[in-house]
């Protein structure tokens, strides 16, 4: 399991049958103090995720244990929404206005 965070989608009108009706969503992996580190990654979206959010994603067979995945060519999967994590027992990320570690605000979504 790994951290991210949601700062894109992919939209593809060309593709498997297989992957009709799932979200692709760009991921930028978050280290535990939730800088950005490696590479983007493509995962196709099982929970409901939107831009901004932090997320859990898995990659490789675990990918295909979700609901929406099982059984569908996917290579990564957001399986769960974060609220909060912390380290040492300091708080790095929240998704609470009570809790919330400067620099790591959702964005105000747009109408």
């Amino acid at each position: 399991m790994m951290l991210a965070k949601v700062i894109g989608t992919v939209v593809a009108s060309a593709k498997s049958a297989k992957t009709d009706g799932l979200k692709m969503l760009i991921l930028q992996p978050l280290d535990l103090a939730g800088a950005a580190k490696g590479a983007y990654v493509v995962a196709f979206d099982a929970v409901g995720a939107g831009e901004g959010e932090v997320v859990l994603y898995v990659t490789g067979s675990s990918a295909r244990q979700t609901e929406a995945t099982e059984g569908k060519p996917a290579d990564a999967a957001i399986f769960a929404i974060v609220d909060t994590w912390d380290v040492n027992g300091e708080v790095k990320y929240s998704n609470s206005a009570e809790y919330a570690v400067p620099g790591t605000e959702k964005p105000k979504k747009k109408r």
